[in-house]
């Protein structure tokens, strides 16, 4: 398949993007938004298949990590330079008509981009594993912290009470509470592309998120847009796992209040559905895009 890499002034900096096949037909181009924020565009490489298919799919690093990452600029971490990202993005590469789809912090960009400024030439929306409240996510992620040994719970309440979240105790329990919803160890069987070493925006995801995924104390800390979902018009695909850190409440939520929305429920999957059904993924992807051109 046809790979072209390359990057896009924005700020003083630069974004790099990967572009994987070309456009064939009528389809329309897939735009891919990671999650975090900081997390790379590393993982969307296992859907590299859909380009087979005629189709290019045009996946990004933002900026502050992977091959986007830049010396400290904590003031720079807010949803607007993201967003003013993408539709710069857009612009630099003629992106007229396009399908967004947005993973976890991806998914929160989409809806804010689709809420706020109401961008023409959206095909249809993909909210993977995403979330449309940071009070929503965080009363979901405690009540799973619920569920996890006494131990755990008071070590991360410890933690959050004074501040310091260096001890073992604390890092075991966060290690856990990640596996059981996020995603599993990386292994010598991961996908490559999972497995490949990367710069992640850790100084973006402290200041736009917090400290962990169940705390929300950042600049992204008062996203809440429930009732905003009403307004969005186009076609939306919601997508989650069922031990997905975006619980099955989290997900409903989205799909009822979007007017013209399906919902997919991975049986099998945590945050990633991509890498851990990346067949089934791709079928129920490539059937609603093919759908919505």
């Amino acid at each position: 398949m046809k790979i072209i890499e390359g990057y896009m002034p924005f700020l003083e900096y630069k974004t790099y993007y990967r572009i994987v096949g070309e456009n064939t037909g009528n389809k329309k181009p897939l735009v891919l938004l990671h999650g975090g924020p900081g997390s790379t565009h590393n993982y969307f490489e296992v859907l590299d298949k859909i380009a087979e298919e005629g189709r290019a799919l045009i996946m990004y690093d933002q900026l502050g990590c992977g091959l986007s990452a830049i010396p400290s600029r904590p003031d720079l971490w807010k949803a607007e330079t993201w967003i003013d990202e993408l539709i710069e993005l857009r612009k630099h590469l003629g992106l007229d008509e396009i399908h967004l789809l947005g993973q976890s912090w991806g998914g929160m960009q989409a809806i804010q981009y689709a809420c706020q400024y109401k961008p023409s030439g959206i095909k249809s929306y993909i909210l993977s594993s995403t979330l449309p409240s940071a009070s929503l996510w965080e009363r979901e992620q405690r009540r799973r912290i619920s569920y996890m040994p006494v131990e755990m719970q008071e070590a991360i309440a410890k933690a959050e009470a004074t501040g310091d979240y260096s001890s073992k105790e604390y890092k075991e329990a966060e290690e856990e509470f990640m596996l059981r919803h996020c995603a599993g160890e990386v292994t010598p069987d991961s996908p490559e592309c999972v497995r490949r070493e990367k710069v992640s925006g850790r100084e973006s995801y402290l200041t736009a998120w917090g400290q962990n995924e169940f705390t929300p104390s950042g600049t992204l800390k008062s996203f809440e847009f429930i009732e905003e979902l009403e307004s969005i018009q186009e076609p939306c695909l919601i997508i989650s796992g069922v031990k997905d850190l975006s619980t099955p409440l989290i997900a409903k939520t989205m799909y009822d209040k979007i007017p013209n929305s399906e919902w997919e429920l991975f049986e099998f999957s945590r945050h990633m559905p991509f890498v851990e059904e990346t067949e089934k993924y791709i079928s129920v992807l490539t059937k609603w895009i093919n759908k919505h051109d």
